[in-house]
């Protein structure tokens, strides 16, 4: 196949390029590297992807552009057979200091990348988020553990479903950005007959994970860990999110892709057997490397959900697909790539 992807120097982006690059695939990678300036972040590790597919991988095609750009992004995406649109602004912190960037990038960026694959009849993946939901999810009545919160509720015993309300609620800016190009990227399948696959996901996590506090939590507290810096817990780090690992995330677009399926929307994430709260990240990254975590405790942030898990029931059956990496397993694999790399990203 021949497959744009979009965001493809960030860090779910490279993996999904190196992927398919490795299966033979003809790959074009679109990118305007500016993850750091979105969040608000000096990062030695800007273009540490961008340079690692290059130096790997110099069949990939790079392409600096904007997905805000219909113009290049065309360009870009001649005659692909399917788009795989990981661009976005990422953090709900930055959606709120700038909701109009993060409407541009993640609205109007997935239109740009629908029109593309509708002048060529390509396949399209769009990584979408649980925040799609909104605050509806904190309607759930939880109950607390020692070391974790729990939905009380035994509906929700497997997690979050793709049929759960997303009305009514607040969303943030990001939220909306987010369930406004899930819907267009359904729609695009109704009105045109697009190949569509929108993945609701929870918290993706593996190497070439450049975390910070506001997004990518998994890798921030390694990173902070390894790195001598000071974590910060708001609420009291009992909340409970599902992982999964970026290679399982990977194969399940590639069988989305491979399948003949039309459209599907699925959540996506470790589901209930692979969810961690903080304190028990924070606990497992101290047994695995011999740090103590420095550690602040501070107010909840508004909105926060104090558990979501993504009910997998769907993918599973429709895909054939499980994830086979645990977080003991993946975890372990983030903090060697770290440890190795420390001077990439400090």
């Amino acid at each position: 196949m021949k497959i744009l992807v979009s965001g493809g120097a960030g860090f779910i982006g490279s993996h999904v390029a190196e992927y398919y690059a490795r299966e033979g695939n003809e790959v074009t990678v679109f990118d305007n590297l500016s993850r750091a300036e979105l969040l608000g972040k000096e990062s030695k590790g800007a273009l540490y992807n961008w340079n690692y597919l290059k130096q790997k991988y110099p069949e990939i095609n790079l392409i600096k552009g904007d997905i805000r750009k219909l113009g290049e992004f065309r360009t870009a995406g001649a005659e692909v057979d399917a788009i795989v649109h990981v661009a976005a602004q990422v953090a709900v912190t930055a959606s709120m200091k700038d909701p109009k960037t993060d409407f541009e990038i993640n609205a109007a960026g997935t239109f740009n990348a629908l029109e593309v694959a509708r002048e060529n009849d390509a396949s399209v993946v769009l990584t979408s988020t649980n925040k799609v939901y909104g605050e509806n999810v904190n309607r759930i009545t939880v109950v607390e553990k020692e070391t974790r919160y729990e939905f009380s509720d035994p509906k929700y015993r497997n997690g979050i479903p793709e049929d759960f309300s997303i009305d009514l609620t607040g969303h943030s800016p990001y939220g909306c950005s987010k369930l406004a190009a899930d819907i267009y990227v359904q729609d695009y399948a109704h009105t045109y007959g697009l190949k569509t696959g929108v993945f609701r996901m929870s918290c993706i996590y593996g190497e070439r994970q450049f975390g910070v506090e506001d997004q990518g939590w998994v890798a921030w507290f390694i990173i902070a860990t390894l790195i001598g810096k000071p974590v910060t817990i708001y609420g009291d780090g009992k909340q409970v999110r599902d992982v999964l690992y970026v290679g399982d995330l990977v194969q399940v677009f590639d069988k989305f892709l491979a399948s003949n399926l039309k459209h599907e929307v699925c959540n996506i994430g470790g589901g209930p057997s692979n969810s961690l709260s903080l304190i028990e990240l924070l606990g497992l990254i101290e047994k695995l490397t011999n740090k103590t975590p420095r550690l602040t405790y501070t107010d909840w942030r508004t909105a926060d959900q104090k558990v979501y898990i993504s009910n997998i029931s769907r993918a599973k059956e429709i895909l054939k697909w499980v994830p086979k990496i645990t977080p003991g397993e993946g975890v372990g694999r983030l903090i060697q790539w770290v440890f190795n790399n420390r001077d990439s990203i400090s």
